[in-house]
C-alpha cells in the first residue's frame, strides 16, 4: 500500500506493513509488538502533516482510527472550571469536533475549524489559528510511553506547548498519543476576537464577542481562500498546510527586517514574523514556479506547497529546499518545516 493515499499531500511511497487500530487496545498492542521487535513505526491519523519520502517506509504504519467522545462537567474530574469536560479518543476527526462543540455550545476551539487531521495530532504540533493554540483547552493528554511500556498522562503544565510544539513533539517518537481531554467553558458568544483578519471578516473590532458559530463561519470561509479547506478537485488543497512555521526572532534579527515587515511581539519578548511575507517578499509568487509543474507554491497562499497531480516527495523538497535557500540570502532567516518528515529532510 502507497503512503501517498493516506496523507493529504498524496505523496510517499510504499508501507511495508499496515495495521488499522479502530480500539485503544488495538492501537497499543500495534506500536507494543512492531517496537518489541525492532520494527520502525509510523503512526498515522489524518495524514495531513506528514512528508514521506518516494521510497516509503519499510516498517510498520499504524493507522489510528479510535473513535469515541466522552462528556462530564468539570467538577467531575476535580475540575472547577464551570463548564464542561470532554475526553476524545486520538482517531476523531478534529474539524468534526470542532463542530460539535459549536453545536452544544462548547467554547475555546471554534478558530481552529478546518484544520484536518485527527484530534490526536493537535496536541503535538499545539495547533493554533487565528488566535488561539488548542493548548488553551486542554486539560490533560493520555499516551502510551514507547520506551517504558507503560501508560502516563500528562497534565497540561507537563505538556511543554509552545508555538507549533510540546513536549510529545521534543522527544518524538517516545510517546503515541491516545486520547485528550479538554476542558471548554459553556456558551452562544466565542471567545474575543484576537486575529485582525478575521475581526474585519466579521466586521468587528479586536476583542469583540460573536457567536461561536459565526466565527466558525468567517473562519472556514478565510480557510477557502487560502486552500485551506480539502477538496479532492482542488489542487491547491494538496499540501500539508503551512509547509514552514512563522520565525520567530530575537531584538536584533527583528530589527534587521525590513521596516515593512510583520512583527507580532509575543509574551516571552520575542517577535513573531509571518513567514509567507518573508517567501513572497524574497520573489516566491502564489503559483511558482510555474503553472504546469508538478508542484508549485498554492496559488492561494505562499505558505503551502502543493502537488498539483503526478508529483514526487522529492521534487516537493527541491521547491521547498529553494524557498528557504531564497528567503536566507534575502532575510538572513532560514525558515523551519511544520510538517514531519518521513525518510527524507531539507
Amino acid at each position: 500500500m502507497d503512503i501517498a493515499g493516506l496523507t493529504t499531500l498524496r505523496l510517499g511511497g510504499p508501507a511495508r506493513t499496515v495495521v488499522e487500530a479502530t480500539a485503544e487496545a488495538d492501537f497499543v498492542d500495534a506500536v507494543r509488538v512492531a517496537d518489541e521487535a525492532g520494527d520502525p513505526v509510523l503512526i498515522v491519523g489524518g495524514g495531513s502533516n506528514l512528508v514521506v519520502s518516494d521510497a516509503g517506509f519499510d516498517g510498520t504504519v499504524v493507522l489510528v482510527r479510535t473513535s469515541g467522545v466522552t462528556v462530564g462537567d468539570c467538577a467531575d474530574s476535580g475540575g472547577a472550571c464551570g463548564g464542561v469536560d470532554v475526553t476524545v479518543q486520538a482517531g476523531e476527526n478534529w474539524d468534526a469536533l470542532v463542530a460539535r462543540a459549536i453545536d452544544d455550545r462548547w467554547l475555546g476551539i471554534e478558530t481552529l475549524a478546518g484544520i484536518p487531521g485527527s484530534v490526536g495530532a493537535t496536541p503535538i504540533q499545539n495547533v493554533g489559528a487565528y488566535g488561539l493554540d488548542v493548548s488553551a483547552t486542554i486539560a490533560s493528554v493520555r499516551t502510551f510511553d514507547r520506551f517504558e511500556r507503560t501508560m502516563r498522562t500528562f497534565a497540561a503544565v507537563e505538556c511543554g506547548f509552545g508555538y507549533r510544539t510540546s513536549v510529545f513533539k521534543q522527544l518524538a517518537p517516545r510517546y503515541a498519543v491516545l486520547s485528550v481531554q479538554f476542558q471548554f467553558t459553556r456558551g452562544d458568544l466565542g471567545l474575543p476576537i484576537r486575529y485582525a483578519q478575521l475581526a474585519e471578516a466579521l466586521g468587528v473590532d479586536i476583542g469583540a464577542r460573536v457567536p461561536a458559530a459565526d466565527v466558525r463561519a468567517a473562519v472556514l470561509e478565510l480557510r477557502r481562500s487560502k486552500g485551506m479547506v480539502l477538496d479532492p478537485n482542488d489542487h491547491d488543497t494538496w499540501s500539508a498546510g503551512s509547509f514552514f512555521t512563522n520565525p520567530v526572532l530575537d531584538d536584533a534579527a527583528a530589527a534587521a527586517l525590513p521596516f515593512d515587515a510583520p512583527r507580532y511581539p509575543q509574551p516571552d519578548g520575542s517577535i513573531k514574523t509571518s513567514a509567507a511575507w518573508l517567501i513572497e517578499h524574497a520573489g516566491y509568487h502564489r503559483g511558482f514556479p510555474a503553472a504546469e509543474g508538478q508542484v508549485s507554491v498554492s496559488t492561494k497562499h505562499a505558505l503551502a506547497l502543493t502537488n498539483r497531480g503526478g508529483a514526487t516527495t522529492g521534487e516537493l523538497l527541491d521547491l521547498a529546499r529553494e524557498l528557504r535557500d531564497g528567503v536566507r540570502a534575502q532575510f538572513g532567516i532560514t525558515l523551519e518545516p511544520e510538517p514531519t518528515l518521513i525518510g527524507c529532510r531539507l
